[in-house]
């Protein structure tokens, strides 16, 4: 089984991390979209870190059986030999003393002593962890590094927040201390890992303003109460019946579990196939249920609070959120049942009864709530078609709406739109003559970077720039290591060598990895930059550039976004 490129760049900016962060006291949380593969990931770290150091004991902590039974058999195809042991009581597993466990955390958390020395915790859905010293987790994870003081932990998590608090890196006590993301879920969808989300505004639009609230979400109760209602559910299922003729695997979520029951009597009252999956669903049964779905025997699946993480129905087509919520996570956990790969459409459709995307935003761009405020999402409605859009959207992706610019007379290009708000994609695109590198000098901290500018075929059009911080520290440095591979690998069209001859060591680019050492490689060229002639670390770089205009070649098209005086780039076509 081999990693794709997006995956082998997750362990090699992880490795990065490591490399620049050696104290114990600091934790990475890698961030992968839902779909990316973060079983693979995990079963890559561990067999990796084992054949690397041998002696090294790793435990993989998760919250569900589902996860753990996912996470072992990626583990199994990648390493058929792995010397693994589960430690589950919902699987009927307590297995200790090999140099891997797997296990479930409401299982072992009183097993600190008993498991030993462990060197490397990986934590899936680690979003859960509190942000205090508080929980299952924390006393869990405080006992082993009792045993361990130099203990490390790596978080992975599609959903990098918690409810009422903000980022899990936030807080005086949090257990992460850095985010890395090597992967977007636009990314993802332009290389076809994943399907687009496509949603509509609803006619019907649940009213939960009375509901109260606990935790920073709706209590559960008064919220099934409110929308647990049959002129409600029938107002839903009559608005959603006749767009959804094509649709083949049906997801809906539901306030509660006779919410969710309800919901399918209603439709069985229809004639379709519909059943409901709650925490009262026997095993036997709910494993049956889950299996005739994604095999296309049922059409509608209806739950509550049980088919978020841990279940995958790659074939679903079609998401109906009859559930409000305040938490970004688990709208963002909800939208994602459909990223995944479909056998006969390329996208899901979402049908958002609850508000959720005007509450959280698209999900490519999710704001969640500060600790501090209300935290709405930055979102706007068109006036003519009242498309739900990203705030920052100039056009209507549905009617081509124009919304009013400052400056009224100047020309409004045409970009290629996409009808998925839900995703936040209001891109511009322009056909490339060329691309001009240049070295660039931060007038706020002095460091050096690329400056990019690509150059659009229609003279009348504007240039689009980029900068590549590729001497900066941090999330930045890491970013930039990261475009500076992609644009390396797929604009070098044949390999070759990197520097020009008068540089040592010569350096074959198309790896993350290699990068890793070009960076390093040319921050020598300019460090201690008070110290030196600021034109002889331009000339450094100019000497780059001019390597780099030898072997790889401008992208023929280019999609970007406005987003305030900056260009984000979301593709790059060769």
């Amino acid at each position: 089984m081999k990693l794709r490129d997006y995956q082998q760049r997750t362990i090699d900016m992880l490795y990065s991390w490591f490399y620049e962060n050696r104290i114990p006291e600091k934790h990475p949380c890698l961030v992968l979209p839902t779909g990316a593969g973060k079983s693979l990931v995990i079963a890559a770290l561990v067999r990796d870190a084992i054949e690397k150091w041998p002696e090294t004991r790793v435990l993989m902590l998760t919250h569900q059986k589902e996860l753990i039974e996912q996470n072992e058999e990626k583990l199994k195809k990648l390493w058929p030999l792995a010397p693994l042991g589960i430690y589950s009581a919902s699987l009927n597993k307590k297995i200790l003393h090999r140099q891997i466990t797997y296990a479930g955390i409401q299982s072992i958390r009183k097993k600190a002593k008993e498991l030993g020395h462990i060197d490397l915790v990986l934590v899936d859905e680690c979003h859960l962890i509190n942000h205090t010293e508080q929980g299952g987790y924390r006393q869990f994870i405080a006992d082993l590094r009792e045993i361990n003081p130099f203990l490390r932990i790596i978080g992975l998590t599609a959903t990098e927040y918690r409810l009422g608090h903000g980022l899990i890196t936030e807080g005086k006590d949090r257990l992460f201390t850095d985010l890395i993301k090597p992967v977007s879920i636009e990314e993802l969808i332009g290389q076809g890992y994943l399907s687009r989300l496509e949603s509509k505004p609803t006619r019907f639009i649940l009213d939960v303003s009375e509901v109260g609230k606990r935790g920073g979400d709706f209590v559960e109760k008064l919220l099934q109460e409110a929308t647990d209602k049959d002129e409600i559910i029938t107002a839903i299922i009559d608005e959603v019946m006749p767009l959804a003729s094509n649709l083949r695997s049906m997801l809906w979520f539901c306030t509660g579990i006779e919410n969710a029951e309800h919901y399918a009597e209603h439709l069985r009252a229809l004639g379709e196939t519909a059943y409901a999956v709650t925490g009262k669903t026997p095993k036997g049964e709910r494993a049956k249920l889950l299996r005739d779905f994604k095999d296309g025997k049922i059409r509608h699946l209806t739950n509550a609070n049980v088919l978020t993480t841990g279940f995958d129905a790659p074939n679903i087509d079609g998401i109906v959120m009859a559930r409000p919520t305040l938490s970004a996570s688990l709208y963002v956990q909800m939208a994602g049942r459909g990223l995944r790969l479909k056998d006969h459409t390329d996208h899901c459709r979402i049908f958002d009864f609850a508000g959720n995307i005007r509450q959280h935003g698209p999900i490519t761009n999710v704001t969640p709530p500060s600790r501090k405020g209300s935290g709405k999402a930055p979102t706007k409605e068109c006036p003519e078609c009242e498309e739900i859009l990203h705030a920052s959207a100039k056009y209507c992706p549905s009617c081509h709406y124009i919304f009013i610019q400052d400056d009224e007379d100047k020309p409004k290009p045409r970009p290629t739109l996409h009808h998925d708000d839900i995703l936040g994609l209001e891109d511009s695109e322009i056909d490339v003559s060329g691309w001009t590198w240049r070295a660039h000098r931060s007038r706020k901290n002095g460091k050096f970077m690329f400056k990019v500018t690509y150059h659009d075929v229609n003279l009348v059009g504007d240039d689009v720039s980029e900068y590549i911080c590729l001497f900066h520290d941090g999330f930045a440095g890491q970013k930039a290591v990261q475009l500076f591979s992609t644009i390396y690998h797929q604009g070098k069209g044949e390999k070759g060598f990197f520097f020009a001859s008068d540089y040592q060591p010569m350096l074959e680019i198309g790896t993350l990895k290699e990068s890793e050492i070009v960076r390093s490689f040319c921050a020598k060229q300019i460090e201690d930059q008070s110290d030196i002639d600021i034109l002889q670390a331009k000339r450094a770089m100019d000497k780059i550039i001019d390597a780099l205009k030898r072997k790889i070649s401008p992208p023929k098209k280019l999609k970007f976004r406005k987003v305030g005086k900056f260009h984000e780039i979301s593709e790059r076509i060769w």
